[in-house]
């Protein structure tokens, strides 16, 4: 018997679910399974996040998708990690570039940086990784003639989420996916609870045998007639608006950054991303402690000489997550099944996770209930580690406005996370502190954080534990000498995005 799965919701979330389930399970016209993709003629995309994490190149790759043909498709750049500015007093600045810091033998180097002279000693992420060099001066984290989604550093894409929902599509319907139009007035359940069918304005009822729900916040069918509660988490992470636009560039040659932009400000940040056109900026904001007339006023200040008077799309958003995302014959993927404020670019990632877990536990017996258990089970742990990252940043500030002071408050932060960073005084985080398989985060991420805005690790007690200084210096000046030659060798990253998009591409692998 053909088994069908239906995904309700285009977008981001519902195309790559589709495509990548297609790609997995191996749909054809005449296998055992379809998959059909419902959207909405009347929804458009949200769109929160144009960032993503280097997971996607995997993920696209899967997909069997050639990544200057991706890159030319979604407008899209390179991205290389976050610059923050301002979170820890608000006159910093570091980085949390993508590249782990270079492994060595035995302790690694990061114990010797906590020994160095904290006045005289490299920023963290200069000491560790030449990445940072390179995104400084503005180049691409590889060669056009490189092989696809490979690089000598590891990267991501900022690119345009319109753009990326239409690429993907493109992709998904290659893949045997089935597209119908269609807007959702109701969902009906059987006897057991499970959805049985839904009814749309354009046609008649549409059934199939298994139900993702991709409706964003709208969250039709996983919150709206399952009732699936959303676990709140505003008490952690305050921030729940954010005014955005997107600004043209002054020049066509104008340089494009390759990270993100992370700006502090009195209650929030802005994030500013380098697209290939234009920038896409934002101010995110809590509405506990600013209003929209002061966000818009912060906002354009940022801006300054390029405000141009950019019309502004307000957004508003609440950080949580559903502790069932799957309940009977229906998982929730994407914004109907939380979210995590925009701060590192997760919604995508949290994507990738979800769809690539429904895949390997898809039960085509029908017997949904052991691997929603599962699912549910580990979804919830990698949302609550998420969150743990994403305080450090706030909880570590200095700064001493009402936002980051409330964000300092004990009961605010996390009981796994406060553990944490009492263990943190006296060593650095490691490998150890983390089950892999749960987070989206490694310990050289808290590392970049944590010592970026000046948390301190006193390892004096474990001096002696480290002998080797003079080969940690060599280490430490062989890192140097890497970003001399990466920023001599590798282009600029504007020209290395003309290169792709004038069809030099990338070697075809």
């Amino acid at each position: 018997m053909k088994r069908s799965i239906l995904v309700v919701g285009g977008g981001t979330a519902g195309w790559l679910t589709a495509a990548y389930l297609a790609r997995y399970l191996g749909i054809s016209e005449d296998g055992p399974l379809s998959v059909t993709l419902l959207e909405s003629p009347e929804i458009g995309i949200i769109g929160v996040g144009e960032g993503t994490f280097p997971t996607i190149r995997t993920t696209l790759k899967f997909l069997g998708m050639k990544e200057a043909d991706f890159m030319r498709e979604t407008a899209a750049t390179f991205k290389q990690g976050i610059r923050f500015t301002g979170w820890a007093d608000g006159s910093d600045q570091f980085y949390h570039p993508f590249e782990a810091p270079l492994q060595t033998e035995g302790a690694g180097l990061v114990p010797y940086w906590l020994l160095q002279d904290e006045k005289t000693r490299a920023p963290f992420a200069e000491a560790m990784t030449f990445q940072k060099r390179v995104i400084e001066a503005m180049r691409a984290p590889k060669r056009p003639l490189e092989g696809e989604f490979e690089g000598p550093l590891n990267y991501a894409y900022h690119f345009d989420a319109a753009k990326v929902a239409q690429a993907l599509a493109r992709r998904a319907k290659e893949l045997g996916v089935r597209h119908v139009e269609g807007t959702v007035t109701g969902v009906v359940l059987d006897a057991s609870g499970a959805v049985d069918h839904l009814l749309t304005r354009q046609q008649e009822a549409i059934k199939a045998d298994f139900y993702v729900d991709c409706s964003g916040f709208h969250a039709e069918l996983i919150g709206r007639a399952l009732k699936a509660p959303l676990k709140s988490l505003r008490s952690v992470l305050p921030v729940d608006r954010a005014l955005a636009c997107h600004v043209p560039y002054a020049s066509p040659d104008a340089p494009i950054e390759s990270c993100t932009v992370a700006a502090a400000h009195e209650a929030g940040w802005t994030w500013d991303i380098g697209l290939e056109g234009a920038r896409g900026v934002g101010c995110v904001y809590s509405s506990d402690h600013m209003d929209e007339a002061q966000a818009e006023q912060t906002l354009r200040a940022y801006l300054g000489p390029d405000d141009g008077d950019q019309p502004l799309r307000s957004l508003s958003f609440e950080s949580g997550y559903r502790e069932t995302p799957w309940i009977k014959n229906c998982v929730a993927i994407g914004l109907s099944a939380g979210f995590l404020e925009p701060l590192e670019s997760t919604g995508i990632v949290l994507i990738e996770v979800a769809v690539g877990m429904l895949a390997e536990l898809f039960p085509h017996d029908g017997r949904w209930d052991a691997p929603a258990a599962r699912f549910n089970r580990l979804m919830a742990q990698r949302y609550d580690n998420i969150v743990n990252f994403l305080k450090l940043h706030y909880c570590l500030s200095r700064r001493d406005e009402p936002f980051w002071r409330d964000n300092r408050r004990e009961e605010t932060i996390p009981e796994a996370l406060r553990e944490l960073l009492a263990q943190w005084r006296v060593r650095p985080p490691g490998r150890f502190d983390f089950d892999l398989d749960l987070e989206s985060f490694a310990f050289f991420n808290y590392q970049y954080i944590l010592y970026g805005m000046g948390f301190e690790t006193d390892l004096s007690a474990a001096r002696g534990a480290y002998p080797d200084s003079d080969g940690a210096s060599r280490q430490f000046a062989r890192i140097r000498a890497f970003g001399d030659r990466a920023v001599r060798d590798l282009p600029l990253h504007r020209t290395s995005l003309r290169q792709t998009y004038g069809g030099l591409g990338l070697r075809r692998a």
